[in-house]
């Protein structure tokens, strides 16, 4: 199986400069804890992400005001774990695992935001086995 075929294709994502009000508002909507943030509409080129503990604990943990700050204050940009559309799901388990990451995004051969594979759409396309053990691997503490 293809990352491609199980992928949530239409991705909630923003830009550098969205605020964070308005990203933790896109992650209520949408029911996730993570938006891929791309550099612009038309490029969709991936530049970071901003997970619900991004939030917690770059911004409110630290006193930081989030209702001031934008994405680009609290995203992760160095190294961003990704995969590709045609990656196979063990591939997919195997980047979660090793960066312990509980959603990654799917990007094509330009970089360019293509999707994202949350830990429930593994579970719902591994086997049993499969996604027990990437639940697991992603779960130990560092």
């Amino acid at each position: 199986m293809r990352v491609k075929d199980i992928m949530t294709s239409e991705v909630a994502c923003c830009t550098p400069d969205t605020g964070l009000q308005q990203v933790a508002k896109m992650m209520v909507d949408c029911n996730c804890g993570a938006i891929p943030v791309i550099a612009d509409e038309q490029s969709r080129r991936l530049v970071g992400i901003v997970t619900d503990r991004d939030i917690v604990c770059r911004t409110i943990a630290q006193g930081r005001d989030p209702m001031s700050l934008s994405a680009q204050d609290c995203m992760s940009r160095d190294d961003i774990a990704c995969v590709t559309p045609e990656s196979d799901l063990n591939e997919c388990c195997r980047v979660m695992e090793e960066h312990q990451i509980r959603r990654v995004p799917v990007v094509d051969e330009n970089n360019c935001l293509r999707g994202i594979v949350a830990q429930a759409d593994v579970a719902r396309h591994a086997s049993r086995e499969g996604a027990a053990e990437m639940v697991k691997e992603v779960s130990q503490p560092r």
